[in-house]
């Protein structure tokens, strides 16, 4: 709690984060926050944070919103399969590594040279494929010049 007042105190007189975190390091040694802490308080600090309390761990998402950015994402990969983790991050405003959980959990879906695509067929693919199949071999059998 000391080191942020502290914190606080240099963001104010205008100091960067490198002269803050040198500071802090020469003052508390071996008891300073990470650089990490360090950067992540100065940033709040910057942008006009007034407490120095850490906020309570935020909660887990609920399950009506996961079930939202599911189906958002579903949604938009019927839609373009070459959409990238990235892309679908950006549409949607999801954490990419939400999306990466979402696609490879809810979806059965991984990653191949930055596309999305299912690990196994679903029953409706796998039938239409064998309509598909069935119906070139019905036109092979009828018409043997076709190949």
């Amino acid at each position: 709690m000391e080191q942020r007042v502290n914190l606080k105190l240099l963001v104010k007189l205008g100091k960067s984060f490198a002269e803050a975190y040198v500071v802090l390091k020469e003052v508390y040694e071996n008891e300073c926050l990470s650089r990490a802490h360090v950067f992540e308080w100065f940033k709040l600090f910057k942008e006009g944070c007034e407490t120095t309390e850490k906020d309570p761990h935020p909660e887990r998402p609920s399950t009506l919103k996961m079930d939202e950015h599911i189906e958002k994402i579903g949604k938009l990969i019927r839609e373009d399969r070459r959409l990238s983790i990235r892309g679908l991050a950006e549409i949607t405003g999801i954490d990419k590594e939400c999306v990466r959980q979402i696609l490879h959990e809810s979806f059965n879906m991984r990653k191949v040279y930055a596309k999305i695509v299912p690990k196994l067929l679903t029953p409706e693919q796998m039938k239409s494929r064998m309509n598909i199949c069935a119906d070139i071999l019905n036109k092979i059998s009828t018409d043997p010049g076709l190949l």
